[in-house]
Formats: structure tokens, sequence, C-alpha cells
């Protein structure tokens, strides 16, 4: 099923998905990426950081943004061009975050300007900031 076309989008519509961050999850993104830095994968060198434990890749958090976009806002077939992001606070271990696009502007009726925001189950900015996206085109005879 083809996502939304440009044509079939109000500004101001928003989608969202959640996902709790386990272990798991960024043990398998570290190795996937090899970004293996202890703030993420060392319980013992993590203590003794600036968060005093282990925190979720920021990245891993952005990918969030990407479902919403790729799956429901504008869904399947949108073409994630650019994005600007501000990590504000860190993603522990065992977090539920919310990411939440909301449109903003249509350019050129053929681009779409989202603003992009997740946050923790206590409700806090954890990223924000501004996806560029081209939508799919309208499906023939719809």
């Amino acid at each position: 099923m083809a996502g939304k076309s440009i044509d079939e989008i109000v500004i101001g519509e928003k989608a969202c998905f959640s996902k709790t961050i386990t272990e798991g999850d960024v043990y398998l993104y570290a190795g996937i990426i090899g970004d293996l830095n202890s703030a993420h994968i060392n319980e013992e060198a993590a203590k003794k950081g600036i968060f005093g434990k282990r925190i979720a890749h920021g990245m891993l958090t952005a990918g969030l943004v990407s479902t919403v976009l790729g799956m429901k806002l504008p869904g399947e077939g949108t073409i994630y061009m650019g994005q600007e992001l501000k990590f504000t606070k860190p993603v522990y271990f065992g977090d539920t975050v919310t990411a939440t696009v909301e449109v903003s502007e249509k350019i050129r009726d053929k681009f779409l300007k989202l603003k992009t925001v997740c946050v923790n189950q206590n409700g806090e900015v954890v990223l924000e900031g501004v996806a560029m996206v081209l939508p799919p085109k309208k499906e023939a005879g719809k």
C-alpha cells in the first residue's frame, strides 16, 4: 500500500510511532554501524560518564523519525531527502520514545517540510528538528 501523495496531505497533519529502547536494540545498532562508544555499550565506563549510565545512540532515536516518515506519514514510497536534528536529552535503556512528525509546509507542490520531535515516557523532548521528504506520487486512477 502506497503512502499519501502530496495532494492528499494537509498542513498540520501528524503521525507518530513509539518504541521502548532495549539493551538489545542498542547492541544491534552498535554492531551494524560500528559505533562501539563506551557510552552505549560499556556499563562500567558509562557510570563514570556525564550521564551516569549507558545511553542509546542519538541516531537510533532519529531512526524512529524515519519509521514514521516511511511507514505512516507520508508513508510507503516516501524518499527521505534531509534532516536537521538537535539532541536535547539522552535516551536511556528502557525509555519509551515517541517520534512525531507534523507537516509544516508544502514546497513547489513536490516536497514536504515536517517538524520532527521525539519525546520520552515522561514527555521530555529528546530530539527535535525538521525533515524534508519527497512523498510518493499519486497512484494512477486515484
